[in-house]
């Protein structure tokens, strides 16, 4: 016979738990405070002593699927993509492991073991950690619903191996080289989206997302208010929108962008999309993504991913002396965190003369060595002895 008292997660204001284990048979009741679990499990120890106690008849407890599919259809408040994620890890990597066993079976090892497969399989540290978000979820759901006793995911340590992002931008002679080829393939016509990847840094689900309404060339901002996801809009990846400057020069080629489409569609409804494709639609990834092979293999450039004009965008600007702070802003990081941890393996060495500034808080001669005076002041080893 066993009466215990306790925390299923512990810490001030959450409830306190009576856990009852007798002839082979466990329950257990969410009381209230500490003082009032006490009282009852005094009770409870009492008629159990009396024969008095009567184990109510528990229902099995659902399999893993069949609470993450509860879980997933409840309201989170979540972006779409967020949903979508989780919907594919849940499929992909979940499922196979964790799917039919009930949920209250699923214990720490479990998932100590299957962690660390991913790991010594070779998936990344960050893919991991986006994995174990779902089944966090569904874990502390099921712990909030009274099907398990505690969420074993709770205080599990990972290793984590920290790597520097895999970034290969393009310089700025290869940049110049890529918005050449631009303005000379099909016309000229991916040399706006081209050029305003590199001098804002945004998305390329924000910038196929862009409207004319969007820009404001007289303070030359770009508002960043929506992003293109899978054919869908969305808020940008932060939650958040964002004015990003505009340059000279991207202001110019915009301004003219806008008085061909005005020219081009006279009498009609001009388009609502800045870069929009022959039918008036939005421009599709796909065929942005073809157009920027055309034109970086046309001058012999390395074929790059849409979001490493992004990349080449920070790190000429962070290469350049530019504030990381504005960096991190444009670009839409949540925090200067990420920027650093996304961007820092590129800094070092390059701010040598504001630590050398710091001389000047001392500018007097270098330190003297203890026997430039002629003494001897030099103690030996042997004197230690």
């Amino acid at each position: 016979m066993g009466v215990k008292v306790r925390q299923k997660v512990k810490g001030k204001g959450n409830p306190w738990w009576v856990f009852i284990s007798h002839n082979g048979k466990r329950t257990s009741r969410k009381v209230g405070d500490k003082k009032a679990s006490e009282a009852v499990a005094s009770t409870i120890r009492a008629k159990l002593q009396l024969g008095e106690f009567g184990f109510e008849e528990q229902k099995p407890a659902p399999t893993f699927k069949e609470h993450a599919k509860m879980w997933l259809a409840l309201p989170h408040g979540w972006r779409e993509s967020t949903r979508e994620n989780y919907l594919n890890i849940l499929k992909n990597h979940i499922m196979p492991a964790f799917g039919s066993i009930p949920i209250n079976e699923i214990k720490r090892k479990n998932l100590k073991l299957f962690f660390d497969k991913l790991l010594s399989d070779g998936v990344a540290s960050n893919t991991v950690a986006l994995i174990r978000a779902p089944i966090n979820g569904v874990l502390s759901h099921a712990l909030d619903s009274e099907l398990i006793e505690n969420n074993p995911l709770v205080g599990l340590k990972l290793i984590r191996k920290k790597t520097a992002p895999d970034i290969e931008p393009l310089s700025k002679d290869e940049v110049v080289l890529l918005l050449e080829s631009a303005q000379q393939y099909e016309g000229g016509a991916y040399y706006p989206p081209i050029l305003l990847a590199l001098r804002t840094g945004m998305r390329i689900g924000e910038i196929r997302a862009l409207k004319w309404k969007d820009l404001d060339f007289e303070n030359r901002l770009i508002e960043a208010r929506r992003s293109c996801r899978q054919g869908r809009i969305t808020k940008p990846k932060n939650g958040k929108g964002r004015k990003v400057d505009m340059s000279k020069q991207l202001a110019e080629v915009l301004r003219e962008l806008k008085h061909k489409q005005w020219k081009k569609y006279a009498g009609k409804e001009v388009p609502r999309w800045v870069f929009a494709n022959i039918r008036g639609g939005m421009l599709r990834h796909n065929t942005f993504r073809e157009a920027l092979m055309s034109c970086l293999n046309k001058v012999g450039l390395r074929n790059i991913r849409i979001h490493d004009l992004r990349h080449a965008y920070a790190t000429i600007r962070l290469l350049s002396d530019h504030n990381i702070g504005d960096v991190s802003y444009q670009l839409g990081h949540s925090s200067i965190k990420i920027t650093y941890d996304t961007y820092g393996h590129w800094l070092p060495g390059k701010f040598k003369s504001e630590v050398d500034e710091l001389d000047n808080l001392h500018p007097s001669a270098p330190y003297p060595h203890p026997n430039s005076d002629g003494s001897k002041n030099v103690v030996s080893i042997q004197q230690f002895n």
